[in-house]
């Protein structure tokens, strides 16, 4: 049973992690700045030999008896309606949610998509199409190709989906490989373009080598965001000494060809496929680097037909993705480098291939990609330094503001010293504001004055206990924290949702909270998990496990309980929520479920075949 909570006493705020970036050249009255990051610039390669000979280098460095060892590739990554984007027809359509993004105009891929006519998903390798009105499916479309695919996430363009399908299985390289084994061995994801006119159909596909990291889309291209480790076949071992192991190894990587680091991929259209390599004249390095991974970006014209993906790549890892209206940022922790964090910068903007224009590290790690935010052309980075698992206490987190400068990324302004001893937990930008949580046992949330780039500076703090995920600003200077409640030892308690006045930056306040004891939320771990409707104030927050999904009113002063809606007990989690109209839609693995979203009351259940 869940309990409501005002202001009195020691409050709890949920928060999450995340980075800013801020452009300045001062300090936070905090604290002195932390060392800087050493400056990163791109190098483009002379041609096509240097290119090969710098990654055979750097690659052979990392080669061990049994191929290369802490190959990324291999490992799991730890990874408002768009103005412009529909037809006259569409614009007309049933006032609905759109998915939960960062940045407005700048769409994410997720597991659901609407128009406000038709609800479009992805369940078991199969696109659903549900009509809105008649909450009826009126289309399916099996894209499983004879693989196992698990559930994708798409995009919407007028009567265009972009799917992004990934394979059911995945490979980890760890112990004896006992025989040859390539990067490409594992099964890369599977894009599919699809005309949503009528009954679905293909218009074009496409496979890919290496992971899907994330993906963006504005107007009508998205730009995708891959990575991708080189493709060598080692010997196979009989006996020997590690060293003669370690030497034949190498050995194969000075005789590997530049195709074996090239990403690679093929397009199938209109019934023939044609293999393609991102070309050698796209690729550039930083100054230092380890030739195991490339991160490439790859643009499609949802519009067209995937003809020309006008690939991009960089010799380095690919981690966090954040997008702006005009640029796409691509971060990387290098190997070697424990404590800093290495970001690359490509111009997106308009419908032409993207091009590398800058690059730039800053300290510390950056908790996903709300930790990053471009304003007015600075970037603004939240990260966290220091501290281990044994030792937390000397960890602290910055604000980092970077004004581009010719083809790098330098840092201009820091404010530091935030939570020292505690982690960041939930970072949001809106415009020149920033707020930032940090938690170990109480929660402080700083409010962050970021009009000046050259001084950011803290001008309010409020300590909490608990901590919160994710930061949604809620319009009349109040923002709604998800995430948990805690006791004074740090001790989560249940999942709690939280109402703040930050009108004065100088004293931010909790004003109500509703706690749901022993739960969690999807919404920790992915902000597109959550609902809300600024027309109402109605909040949706999807529960773990058989708590479905909690329904809110977050009003001016508090935050009220409505109910909750439960899908069929063998449905599993509710996984989104989405407004259509006076409908409430919810999106579980095994089926759409439809309430009416003022009673809360069944109006259909739509399983999944």
């Amino acid at each position: 049973m869940g309990s409501d909570s005002s202001s009195g006493g020691r409050p709890v705020l949920a928060v999450a992690v995340a980075g800013l970036i801020i452009a300045g050249c001062g300090a936070s009255s905090l604290a002195a700045p932390a060392r800087p990051a050493p400056s990163l610039r791109l190098v483009a390669y002379d041609d096509c030999g240097e290119l090969l000979s710098g990654l055979r280098k750097a690659t052979a460095a990392h080669v061990g008896p049994y191929g290369l060892a802490g190959d990324p590739v291999m490992r799991p990554l730890v990874s408002g309606r768009v103005p412009g984007d529909l037809t006259a027809k569409q614009q007309a359509a049933t006032p609905h949610s759109d998915t939960n993004v960062q940045e407005p105009g700048v769409d994410e891929p997720d597991q659901v998509k609407t128009d406000g006519r038709r609800i479009v998903t992805v369940a078991r390798g199969r696109l659903v199409v549900v009509d809105a009105a008649s909450r009826r499916q009126t289309g399916s479309l099996d894209l499983r190709e004879g693989g196992a695919w698990s559930a994708g996430e798409l995009m919407l363009y007028g009567d265009r989906a972009l799917v992004v399908l990934r394979p059911a299985i995945t490979f980890a390289r760890g112990g004896i490989v006992d025989g040859p084994v390539t990067a490409r061995s594992t099964p890369g994801p599977r894009l599919v373009l699809v005309d949503l006119h009528g009954a679905p159909r293909v218009v074009s596909s496409m496979r890919l080598d290496g992971s899907y990291v994330d993906a963006r889309r504005t107007g009508p291209t998205a730009r995708i965001v891959m990575r991708s480790a080189p493709n060598i076949a080692f010997p196979q071992r009989h006996g020997g000494s590690d060293a003669d192991a370690t030497a034949a190894n190498r050995g194969a990587v000075g005789k590997a060809p530049l195709d074996a680091w090239l990403p690679r991929y093929s397009v199938t259209r209109g019934g023939r496929t044609t293999a393609e390599k991102v070309p050698c004249d796209q690729v550039s390095h930083p100054p230092s680097y380890t030739g195991l991974s490339l991160v490439s970006v790859l643009s499609v014209d949802l519009s067209g037909d995937m003809a020309d993906a006008s690939p991009v790549s960089v010799v380095a890892g690919g981690e966090t993705v954040y997008g702006s209206s005009t640029g796409l940022y691509v971060t990387d922790h290098p190997s070697g480098s424990a404590d800093r964090t290495d970001i690359y910068r490509f111009d997106a903007g308009g419908s032409g291939p993207p091009r590398f224009a800058a690059s730039g590290s800053v300290p510390g790690t950056p908790v996903n990609r709300y930790a990053l935010s471009e304003y007015a052309g600075n970037l603004r980075v939240a990260t966290t330094s220091g501290g281990t698992a044994t030792s937390p206490g000397t960890s602290q987190s910055a604000v980092y503001v970077l004004a581009r400068r010719g083809n790098r990324l330098r840092q201009v302004g820091e404010a530091g010293g935030l939570g020292r001893g505690e982690r960041l937990y939930a970072v949001r930008f809106a415009g020149p504001v920033g707020y930032v949580a940090t938690f170990r046992q109480t929660d402080p949330l700083y409010t962050l004055d970021l009009r000046d780039p050259a001084r950011p500076r803290v001008t309010g703090e409020l300590k909490i206990s608990g901590y919160s995920a994710y930061l949604h600003p809620a319009g009349d200077g109040r923002l709604i924290g998800v995430g948990q409640q805690a006791d004074a030892n740090g001790r989560v308690k249940g999942a709690q949702v939280s109402l703040f006045d930050v009108s004065d930056p100088a004293a931010p306040k909790r004003l109500s909270g509703y706690t749901l004891p022993s739960s969690w939320s999807a919404v920790e771990g992915d902000p597109r998990a959550f609902l809300y409707w600024p027309a109402t104030g109605l909040t949706v927050v999807p529960m773990g496990g058989r708590d479905g999904a909690l329904v809110l009113s977050a009003g001016p002063a508090s935050v009220r309980r409505l109910g909750s809606v439960r899908q069929p007990d063998a449905a599993g989690p509710v996984q989104r929520p989405l407004l259509v109209g006076g409908t409430l839609w919810t999106l579980s693995p095994s089926g759409l479920q439809a309430d009416d979203a003022t009673t809360l009351a069944r109006t259909a259940w739509l399983p999944f075949a």
